[in-house]
């Protein structure tokens, strides 16, 4: 993962305390793996928009509007002017309007991530806020406009500093009442044991760490043997024990906790035919050999796609 870089310099408004911070975003979202679509002589395809009407006209973006459909196919236009002038301006102030029980947020409201750090001669009401909040058990709600959009914040006191996520509003989120589920009564003994097999593979906390996108695994090793010139190979997936319908709960939850964890064997793999790598235009000055089938042996060295998705 890249090191971290500041998205913006805002203040974080205490009572009458103003405490100067940096924004990080919180997560990386370059680590995905991003195909290119193509033709099958490998040229790039361009989007383009086209008339509804005529489909054979191309609309440049110079010649675009945007509307609102407020019955069907009628609309009413808005000027970029007007629009500009609709957006919440942006805010360098986020202001803590209250305090909260840590817990009292639902999970489905959050929204995207990011961290807060003192920037210059921020440290003291920084570390100052952090420990009051970790001392009381209470997150803090505060406004905040961004992006032309203005949203409600927690921020919240972890060991390393403070993490503000930005929620969703009411009308935002669906509710499990919506979905009108029945509601089932469970026996004294199917609850016993549940509580049994929950116990038996409880760990105390959530270690990130031991979690891979095994996905993202699989995809990157595929194009490290399209490069090499190899064949993509793919897991037999066996159907697991026991995938069949449960007819007795009981039983069921008998021989899930007679069943020790045990760590997943490593799937058999069987080769599949693919065609070959398609050779593409250079782009921004960096050099790409054209991949021609070969054997592992005489395959050229190239970079690891790992390490090319880091690079992004």
């Amino acid at each position: 993962m890249a090191a971290a870089r500041s998205i913006a310099s805002l203040s974080l408004s205490f009572g009458l305390v103003s405490i100067p911070v940096k924004l990080y975003s919180a997560t990386e979202s370059s680590g995905a793996v991003k195909f290119n679509l193509l033709t099958r002589d490998g040229t790039r395809l361009k989007q383009q928009y086209v008339s509804e009407k005529d489909p054979a006209l191309v609309v440049p973006r110079s010649e675009m509007v945007k509307g609102y459909e407020f019955e069907k196919d009628r609309f009413v236009l808005f000027t970029p002017e007007e629009l500009k002038a609709l957006e919440e301006s942006a805010s360098p102030m986020i202001e803590i309007i209250s305090f909260i029980p840590e817990k009292s947020v639902d999970p489905l409201f959050y929204d995207k991530a990011y961290l807060l750090a003192p920037d210059k001669r921020g440290g003291k009401p920084y570390a100052l806020l952090a420990e009051a909040m970790r001392r009381s058990g209470r997150c803090a709600l505060a406004r905040w406009a961004w992006k032309a959009k203005q949203y409600v914040a927690q921020i919240r006191a972890t060991d390393g500093g403070l993490v503000l996520q930005q929620l969703l509003y009411a009308d935002e989120v669906r509710s499990l009442k919506d979905l009108d589920i029945e509601q089932v009564e469970v026996t004294p003994g199917e609850l016993q044991l549940a509580l049994q097999l929950i116990e038996q593979i409880s760990t105390d906390k959530y270690d990130p760490a031991l979690y891979v996108d095994e996905e993202k695994k699989r995809i990157l090793a595929a194009i490290d043997a399209k490069i090499a010139g190899q064949q993509v190979v793919t897991a037999s997936h066996e159907e697991a024990a026991g995938s069949a319908q449960v007819i007795d709960l009981m039983e069921a939850l008998r021989a899930s906790l007679a069943k020790k964890p045990a760590p997943a064997a490593k799937p058999e793999v069987a080769p599949i035919q693919t065609q070959p790598v398609i050779p593409t235009r250079e782009r921004k000055g960096a050099k790409r050999a054209a991949a021609t089938p070969t054997t592992p042996a005489d395959a050229a060295p190239a970079a690891p796609a790992k390490a090319r998705a880091a690079r992004k």
